[in-house]
Formats: C-alpha cells, sequence, structure tokens
C-alpha cells in the first residue's frame, strides 16, 4: 500500500518513523509526541512481539509451540479482542482463516530461522491443528493437550496498530495517521487518500480511497513470497497458499478486522463474511477485479 496524503494533496504534521516486529512503522501526529508516549509506544510494541512473535525463542506463542503434553497459559487481557477475532474469523470461513497456521508455515519452509525450503515429507504426513479442536479457549486463557503453534499474521499487526491509536487517544492525541508498514489508521477532520499498490506492477496502483476515521489494510501473495507457488497466505483447511486470489484491501472501523478480513477475502466468498461490517476490493489471480458496492475509491479499471 502506498504513502497516503491529506485530501488537498499536502503531508502535515510531525512524524515518528521506527522498527518493530520486523517492520516499518511511521506514526504521523498534529502536534508532537513527547519522550514518554514515544517509549510508551515502542515499549508496547516489544510486549506484544514477546507475546504473539513465532520468530523469538522468548515468546509466549514459543513456549506454547515447544510445551510437550500442552498446557495452560494466559495472554494479557488487552488481546483478547484478538483472540475473539479470530474466533469468529474461524467460524465465518470455516476454518480457512485458523491463527494454527503457524506448522503449515513452518513445514512450507516460513520458520523461525528463515530456512525458506519445504520439508516435503512434513508436508505429505501433515496432520491438520484446527483453532476449534485443538485449543480450548476460556477468556484469556488457552488450553492445549500437545504443542502447536501459532501465527496471528493474519489480523495480528491490524492488533497492534489499534493498541498504539489506543495509546495516543490515551495521552490526548486525537489526530494521527498510523501506518504499520501498509496497515493504516487515521483520525482527525481531515481525511488522507491512500492508493491501493499493485500488486505485481511496481509503482502503480490499481485505485485510491479516501480514509478518515477508519482502518485500511491490503495483503498480497507476492509478499513475504519464496518460491514458485510459496507464500504466506494460506487457506487453514488444506496448509498450502491460496491460488485464486492475489491482493486484497479492506476498510473498517478498526485495523485488526480489516487486516483479518484481507486475509480472509483470500479464502472466503464476501457473503461469507457478512456479520462483520467492512468495504473491500480484491484481484484475482487472473487479473479480474472485484469491489463492494459501498467501497468509497476510485478503480482505474
Amino acid at each position: 500500500m502506498r504513502h497516503a496524503e491529506r485530501s488537498d494533496g499536502t503531508q502535515t504534521g510531525t512524524v515518528f518513523s521506527f522498527d518493530a516486529i520486523g517492520t516499518g512503522w511511521t506514526i504521523t501526529t498534529a502536534e508532537p509526541m513527547g519522550g514518554g508516549l514515544r517509549e510508551e509506544v515502542l515499549a508496547l510494541c516489544e510486549d506484544v512481539d514477546q507475546v504473539w512473535s513465532r520468530f523469538r525463542a522468548d515468546s509466549l506463542v514459543t513456549e506454547i509451540a515447544h510445551t510437550e503434553g500442552g498446557g495452560t497459559f494466559r495472554f494479557p487481557a488487552r488481546d483478547m479482542s484478538l483472540l475473539d477475532l479470530y474466533d469468529r474469523l474461524a467460524a465465518a470461513t470455516r476454518g480457512a482463516v485458523d491463527p494454527l497456521v503457524g506448522r503449515d508455515l513452518e513445514l512450507l519452509g516460513y520458520d523461525a530461522s528463515y530456512s525458506l525450503t519445504p520439508d516435503g515429507d512434513g508436508l505429505d504426513s501433515r496432520t491438520p491443528d484446527s483453532w476449534p479442536c485443538d485449543v480450548r479457549r476460556a477468556g484469556d486463557t488457552l488450553v492445549t493437550d500437545r504443542p502447536v503453534v501459532i501465527d496471528v499474521g493474519a489480523a495480528g499487526k491490524g492488533h497492534l496498530v489499534d493498541l498504539i491509536a489506543a495509546a495516543l487517544r490515551g495521552a490526548g492525541v486525537d489526530r494521527f495517521f498510523v501506518d504499520g508498514s501498509g496497515d493504516l489508521r487515521h483520525a482527525g477532520p481531515e481525511p488522507v487518500v491512500a492508493g491501493l499498490e499493485h500488486p505485481t506492477r511496481a509503482g502503480r496502483v490499481i485505485g485510491t480511497v479516501p480514509l478518515q476515521n477508519a482502518a485500511l489494510c491490503a495483503s498480497a501473495t507476492n509478499r513475504r513470497a519464496w518460491g514458485e507457488g510459496l507464500h504466506h497466505v494460506l487457506d487453514g483447511r488444506t496448509g498450502r497458499p491460496v491460488t485464486d486470489v492475489t491482493a486484497t484491501w479492506v476498510i473498517s472501523s478498526d485495523t485488526a478486522t480489516a487486516d483479518g478480513l484481507a486475509t480472509a477475502l483470500f479464502v472466503a466468498a464476501p457473503e461469507q463474511l457478512s456479520a462483520f461490517d467492512f468495504s473491500w476490493v480484491r484481484m484475482l489471480t487472473d487479473g479480474r477485479v472485484q469491489w463492494s458496492d459501498d467501497f468509497p475509491g476510485e478503480l482505474f479499471i
């Protein structure tokens, strides 16, 4: 997703740029962010990473993945909304969006050591993990009977964007634009215009959309791809990369929902997601573009 501009074509405000959870971030605010608020944001990013990153040896999800016989694990209360969202996404897509795809990503080579080499024998003998069947949840507590690999790549970054937005508001900052490497959240009286980046033609967009007091997230199979037919967007039922859709864009009121639905549109028909409030665009692998009637942007097709 390309950089966003104010609707009059200008950019304004104070910019705080940093790296967190393995990617680049930019927060633009109308007033300067004090050092204490910046430190709070950085500490929040570190704490979220230490809970959810399957690439860290000291994370909670790594502990879950290596606890023989399973166990009982408690997540921070602030992450209950993310767990709730995955419950809803797994149900709406009939298991196609499933946070237990972590093991499948490892077998495909997207593992903690970034081997990027598929395990053919492991893929052939794959035993699917299922969020509704292999994890029991009670509020902020998960109970497992065996090691499982949780991957929240479908909605985790959007969740962090929302947590940062809440921190900004808690500090009295009510006009901001958070760009979590393409996961966008805006608050303020002036909309920004975001470009919908073409997934295969560098430097081009397929359209633009004004964004105001809402979130916009995109996903594409050319991001985090490491071989022919190998990328990070999997169908949780098969454990294999999707093949019919190449890119999606979703606008919703919160970033976690927009992020999760951007993944869901790869594996589910839009009507399966009718319980959510969102507008969308998606590009199929044959080049066709589909969109919802209420999508507020302009498409160049």
